[in-house]
Parts: structure tokens; C-alpha cells; sequence
């Protein structure tokens, strides 16, 4: 995955524990794409300082995931919420190719539609 979107994804999850400052400036790098010179104008900072504000908040985004690993144990329910849903999905073909039972097919569905509002939820 590349750094870019792995530093976003953990800054959703564990955001909330950096310092405001380091969490602003993060965002501002990561997810609005801005420079380190625009950051700097912005937060009265030097280019520098935020430069070190990031590093420090990287490091410790990526302890916190060493950790806890709520960013990996999520993509993992993601996958399988995806494999369990394209299971189904299979079960409900070869339903209709032998046999086209009417409880396989809603309970199929109902698995799917399951599958789907967890991964909404998440």
C-alpha cells in the first residue's frame, strides 16, 4: 500500500490520540496534499517544524497500529466481508443452475444483505 494512503488510513484510526497540532498538519500534508512550505504558512510554523511535526506524528501513528492493529484487523473483516459475499453470491448461481430453491436463494440474500450493513457500519 503505498505511504501515502497508509498514513491516512491510520490518521483515521488513531487521529484522535496525536496532539492537535500534529493531527492538523498531518491532514493538511496527507489528506488536502499541501506543501510543506504552504503548512508552514499556515500554522506559523517553519518549514522545518513541520517537517519534524510530521516524522514525530508518522512514528507514532505507526507504533499505535505495531500496537493495536485496528488498521489491520479492518482490512481483514473487509476482506472477508467481500469473500463472504461473493461466496453467496456463488451458492445463489449454482442455486439457480440445479435446482432454483426459493429458501437457498433468501437466505443467500440475507447473508449478502448482512455482509453489506456490517460493511457499511465499518
Amino acid at each position: 500500500m503505498a505511504k501515502n494512503l497508509e498514513i491516512s488510513i491510520l490518521l483515521d484510526f488513531y487521529g484522535s490520540m496525536l496532539t492537535d497540532k500534529q493531527r492538523d498538519v498531518v491532514e493538511l500534508y496527507y489528506n488536502e496534499d499541501l506543501s510543506l512550505a504552504e503548512i508552514a504558512a499556515h500554522s506559523g510554523i517553519t518549514r522545518q517544524g513541520v517537517r519534524d511535526s510530521i516524522k514525530r506524528a508518522e512514528a507514532q501513528l505507526t507504533e499505535y497500529e505495531e500496537r493495536l492493529h485496528l488498521a489491520a484487523r479492518f482490512r481483514d473483516i473487509q476482506e472477508s466481508l467481500e469473500e463472504i459475499i461473493f461466496q453467496a453470491k456463488e451458492i445463489q448461481d449454482f442455486n439457480r443452475r440445479f435446482g432454483a430453491h426459493n429458501e437457498i436463494f433468501d437466505r443467500t440474500q440475507r447473508i449478502i444483505q448482512l455482509a453489506n450493513h456490517i460493511d457499511e457500519e465499518e
